[in-house]
């Protein structure tokens, strides 16, 4: 099936949420946003952070390190975060109130990428690991379905959201953030104004619902 339109929600995982290891602050508000979006579009996608439980994003894997603080990982500026979305682990799975799409079928494509797989590297992005050493299956599979729009929410407006629609920009999709149905972690305080202000600069249309 061929459709111009995608959903891509980014990361409502469980440790994302309410009472998670890496919680954003009123990150369960968007899932109903989420499930009102997903019977509009014929394509769905959700990405899913993955991580290997010895990811180097992780504080607790570099002695004397705290979450928040900054390091250099593999020449990129990491920042450090408590263990979060390891793979096949409760915090990983999906929200359990989520709706999405069980299969594929004659009338909605869906779609699982996870990303965050490689210990050496993080991947906010849903198309790329942050230092765009490789992609993730995300930008050839829109591809091969005709995919030229990307309606993008979830968590966190000011990292996984974020990069997820610098790209898509940069990889030529019309891009538009859905506002409403993200949120943020504002590690500093205004993080989150700033990046919608960024993706807007870079040709990301927002959208209120």
């Amino acid at each position: 099936m061929m459709t111009t339109k995608a959903l891509i929600l980014v990361d409502l995982q469980n440790d994302f949420c309410r009472g998670g290891a890496l919680e954003v602050k009123d990150g369960d508000d968007v899932i109903p946003i989420a499930n009102s979006l997903i019977p509009q579009f014929d394509l769905v996608v959700a990405t899913q952070d993955w991580h290997p439980a010895n990811h180097g994003s992780f504080a607790a894997n570099h002695l004397w390190r705290k979450p928040g603080q900054v390091i250099d990982l593999d020449g990129l500026p990491q920042v450090l975060w408590p263990i979060h979305c390891v793979q096949n682990s409760f915090g990983a799975m999906f929200h359990k109130t989520l709706h999405l799409p069980e299969t594929s079928s004659a009338l909605r494509i869906f779609k699982i990428v996870q990303k965050g797989t490689d210990p050496d590297v993080d991947s906010y992005s849903g198309f790329f690991d942050n230092g765009r050493r490789k992609q993730t299956e995300l930008h050839a599979f829109l591809s091969s379905r005709g995919v030229k729009e990307v309606y993008i929410m979830g968590l966190a407006t000011d990292y996984c959201v974020k990069f997820t629609a610098l790209d898509g920009v940069s990889l030529g999709y019309k891009t538009f953030l859905i506002a409403e149905g993200s949120r943020g972690v504002n590690l500093n305080e205004g993080d989150v104004d700033r990046a919608i202000e960024e993706m807007k600069n870079a040709g990301v249309t927002v959208l209120s619902t």
